[in-house]
């Protein structure tokens, strides 16, 4: 069930397949997860919409997301502790409780902009809480953070982001991402001190988590660049 482990820092990186895993690991965690959402994407794929072809373009184009290619099931999730944050669930929020306390990534940040790209994305919450705003542009190579840093998964978040999600649950809680990809999520918890378990079930994206994890605590300003403005989140009425 588990391939390969380690252990960086207060990070557990587990490399194997979630829902094998997460028996074993028992309760209390606080889930900080981008789950694949069941909607076979890949940029450039065959579906003729154009994204991430042309100028669009990227060098992920036609790579699939593991666990995309079918239904997406959240429920073993949202059992695992007492909060949970799962981003992309607008493709699976039928298979969700209500919540009053959706999350927005605004990533044009009136820009103005725009392309065949959602202009956010959306994250299905348990906490109790209202609706919240978070505005960080993230374009393509225009970005409010990371300049220059390339990305290495087909959908890699803002580690501003996830330090922005892993703000909202139980400061005590270990956070848990059992899609961990490149370790992003990760990355926010060496940043911020936390505590943190990763499962990822391809081991080349498994490689890259456990090296940015281990640059965030070797050098942990590596992520950091000239001041841009605070990104800013607002409550949604």
């Amino acid at each position: 069930m588990i391939r390969r482990e380690e252990i960086i820092g207060d990070c557990r990186l587990i490399l194997g397949d979630c829902l094998e895993v997460l028996p074993l690991l028992g309760g209390g965690m606080a889930v900080v997860s981008d789950p694949p959402y069941g909607i076979a994407f890949a940029h450039g794929g065959n579906d003729n919409s154009g994204i991430g072809g042309g100028r669009y373009a990227t060098k992920f184009a036609k790579v699939a997301i593991e666990g995309d290619d079918r239904p997406f099931d959240p429920l073993p999730l949202t059992s695992v502790g007492s909060d949970c944050i799962l981003w992309g669930a607008n493709h699976f929020a039928d298979r969700l409780p209500a919540s009053s306390s959706w999350l927005i990534w605004d990533k044009r940040a009136a820009s103005g902009h725009t392309n065949d790209f959602a202009d956010c994305e959306m994250a299905w919450t348990n906490l109790q809480n209202v609706a919240r705003v978070f505005r960080h542009h993230w374009d393509g190579m225009m970005k409010a953070s990371e300049r220059g840093v390339s990305r290495v998964h087909p959908t890699q978040k803002p580690i501003v982001l996830m330090e922005w999600c892993i703000g909202m649950v139980d400061q005590e809680a270990t956070i848990l991402d059992p899609y961990m990809g490149s370790g992003t999520t990760g990355v926010a918890c060496a940043k911020l001190g936390r505590k943190f378990i990763g499962i990822e079930i391809d081991e080349d994206y498994f490689n890259i988590a456990c090296e940015r994890i281990r640059k965030a605590y070797a050098q942990p300003d590596m992520f950091i660049e000239p001041r841009a403005p605070e990104p800013k989140q607002e409550a949604l009425l």
